[in-house]
């Protein structure tokens, strides 16, 4: 029996009309799916109506992979590719497979030898990294920064040290409401001669991209709460 295809289908970074970000593919391969792995099942369902989805939502069936999925039910998501299903990979923001949870599934459908078809979409990574006009050449994202103030500020150093003596692009991201205060931590803790560039709403209408030294920061303060951000350092 021929094996189905997992497509990894790209989401919008927040309420952008979706036809202005993707290519054709991604609308008809939308159409001939009806199985799929999401992180929110509500939060998929708005999606592909949101797409144009003819299948009748009710008709759909949806697999939950976020932080409260056992590794043992990945196995059962996987099998109806086994036999000739075709499966859609959603994440609740952005390409699937980047800083989610959809990469376990990309390896277990690699493993079982599962065509992977990674479709073209936003992600605030490059988005970010081309923006900021830093080296795309050599960079690194770290994902969220610990939570406790001692460490968070450690790796800040190291993050720096690596930017400095690598010439490589330090990338992370922080929770929406947390985005000042680290902000506020960064252009204390980092070198007045330090490049910081945020990237906030991107792809959206409120986008906006600031990319400055640190004694230029210090100089005007920006306020960025509650709103997805990512942060590069050079």
């Amino acid at each position: 029996m021929e094996k189905g295809e997992l497509y990894l289908i790209p989401n919008l970074l927040g309420e952008a009309d979706p036809q202005l970000y993707f290519g054709t593919e991604v609308f008809t391969t939308i159409k001939k799916l009806t199985h799929f792995i999401v992180e929110s099942e509500k939060n998929a369902r708005r999606y592909l109506i949101k797409l144009g989805i003819q299948t009748p939502i009710d008709d759909l069936t949806f697999y939950l992979l976020n932080k409260h999925t056992e590794i043992n039910d990945l196995a059962t998501f996987v099998k109806p590719l086994t036999k000739g299903v075709h499966i859609g990979l959603i994440s609740d923001a952005g390409c699937p497979g980047v800083a989610d949870p959809g990469a376990e599934i990309v390896k277990l459908a690699h493993q079982q030898s599962i065509k992977v078809r990674p479709l073209v979409g936003p992600s605030s990574i490059l988005l970010g990294l081309m923006a900021s006009g830093f080296s795309g050449q050599s960079f690194s994202f770290h994902g969220y920064l610990p939570h406790d103030t001692a460490l968070r500020n450690k790796q800040i150093k190291i993050l720096e040290s690596r930017a400095k003596n690598e010439k490589q692009t330090q990338l992370f991201i922080e929770t929406p409401f947390r985005n000042d205060k680290l902000l506020d931590e960064l252009i204390k803790t980092l070198h007045k001669d330090t490049m910081l560039c945020v990237a906030v709403d991107l792809t959206l209408q409120t986008e906006t991209i600031v990319s400055k030294s640190i004694s230029e920061w210090k100089k005007n303060k920006h306020s960025f709460h509650k709103r997805p951000a990512i942060f590069l350092l050079f």
